[in-house]
Order: structure tokens, then C-alpha cells, then sequence
């Protein structure tokens, strides 16, 4: 029989642990799968600025932001189609509310891979990748972010 997180993510999905109420995770190799296959969507459709951010220690709600610009409304409808049909493709349906749109914004939620289009305007404004990416802030062990200058408490 056939879980319900296999139809959705596929059949590479890694089980959550025994008693946890969180969604399995897809294995590493299933992930690197998805994030090609957007990255060459988004390549196709002639996204600018794609960057692919590995947030598997940093966030709980996914492990890889993908994040890229399209210059009007309609470029990033499509891309968005594109994405959606380049998943079902490697075998990701993606659930109907997983698509959501703003004027300047389109957010697709695929489990541990979240993608976002961003005109050029928004996307300087909300800054995913200085808030996310490799020069961002570190938190310490109680997820308490530390700004340049301060210092834990001794």
C-alpha cells in the first residue's frame, strides 16, 4: 500500500521517526532530484538569478529555498506552470493549495524544497538570501539569532 506522503513526494520518501508527528522527509538523492529539475524549469523559462539555498540546519519547515526574479506578471505565472509540470514530471504532484501568488510574488510549496518567483523589486525588498543564505545570522543552541557586535551572556 502506498502512504499518502509516497503519492504526494514520491516513492523516495525517508520514514519520520516512530511516534513523531512530523512529514517524512524525501532522501537526499530525491531532494537533489526536485532542486534539478526546478533549476532547469526556471533555466528553460529563462529565470534570472536562480539560487538554490541549503537551509537543512536552519529551518524546520524545509531544506532547500530556491529563489529567482522574473520580469513581469506573466513570466512568473509560467514559470510557475513550468515548475509545476517539471515536478509531476520526476514524480511530484504537487497539492492544490501548494501554489501561492502575490502581485509580485509566487511562493510553491514541495515539502523539504520551497520555491520562490520574485519580480526584481520584491525580491530586493524581502531578501531571502541575506536572511537565509551562508552570510546570514547564526542562531545559537536556543535559536536566538546573533546580530554583528553581540555577544552571549557568560
Amino acid at each position: 500500500m502506498v502512504s499518502k506522503a509516497q503519492a504526494v513526494a514520491g516513492p523516495d520518501v525517508a520514514k519520520p521517526a516512530k511516534g513523531s508527528r512530523a512529514k517524512p522527509k524525501v532522501t537526499p538523492d530525491r531532494l537533489e532530484q526536485l532542486v534539478n529539475a526546478a533549476r532547469t524549469s526556471l533555466e528553460d523559462d529563462k529565470a534570472e538569478d536562480i539560487v538554490v539555498l541549503d537551509v537543512t540546519d536552519r529551518a524546520s519547515y524545509a531544506d532547500r529555498l530556491v529563489i529567482a526574479t522574473g520580469f513581469v506578471d506573466r513570466q512568473i505565472q509560467a514559470m510557475a506552470n513550468h515548475l509545476e509540470d517539471a515536478l509531476e514530471k520526476v514524480g511530484m504532484k504537487l497539492r492544490r493549495d501548494a501554489i501561492q501568488a502575490s502581485d509580485d510574488w509566487v511562493l510553491i510549496d514541495c515539502g523539504d524544497m520551497i520555491i520562490h518567483l520574485f519580480k526584481a523589486e520584491a525580491r530586493a525588498l524581502y531578501a531571502l538570501e541575506r536572511m537565509w543564505g551562508p552570510e546570514s545570522p547564526q542562531g545559537d543552541e536556543d535559536g536566538a539569532t546573533l546580530m554583528d557586535g553581540d555577544q552571549l551572556p557568560e
